[in-house]
């Protein structure tokens, strides 16, 4: 039997936070569910897979090749979304995702989003809303881990 996506764990990611119990069951309708083993890869750098990713359970660590070794960057926790701009942009992988201890990870393809535009445009929207608020709190970390590399180097702000 195959595990079908819940609705609290989409309404509790970043992605799902705006939608009704109605509109979640249109969105996890067309979701499927990953199961992943200790060290198994979800998906690799460089790989054309625009699969949309939602954290449900356990970790997966954020991998990327650094002098041609895959090096860990992040890891993600429950709740959180990886994916967004191949999703967006159909654009080739980034970054591997590799599972840390037992994950589940429901999945999302952009053809079967966009399937939503005619029949539930308002779920659209608000998965939208909820991939630029993403994008946007990834910025303002970025913005802020720059700031501080820029006083450690120059050795101002009075941290360092």
């Amino acid at each position: 039997m195959t595990a079908q996506p819940q609705c609290e764990a989409v309404v509790d990611s970043v992605l799902g936070r705006e939608l009704t119990r109605d509109e979640c069951q249109v969105l996890t309708a067309l979701m499927g569910v990953r199961e992943l083993k200790d060290g198994e890869v979800l998906v690799r750098e460089g790989e054309d897979d625009n699969t949309l990713f939602i954290l449900t359970r356990g970790k997966l660590k954020v991998l990327s090749r650094i002098d041609g070794k895959d090096l860990p960057v992040y890891t993600m926790k429950v709740g959180e979304v990886a994916g967004t701009r191949a999703f967006v942009d159909l654009a080739p992988r980034k970054a591997t995702l590799v599972a840390e201890g037992d994950t589940t990870v429901y999945t999302l393809k952009p053809e079967d989003f966009e399937n939503l535009l005619e029949s539930h445009p308002r779920v659209v929207y608000k998965v939208m809303r909820g991939l630029f608020r993403l994008t946007h709190m990834n910025l303002m970390r970025m913005n802020v881990e720059s700031q501080e590399l820029a006083n450690y180097i120059h050795k101002s702000g009075g941290r360092y």
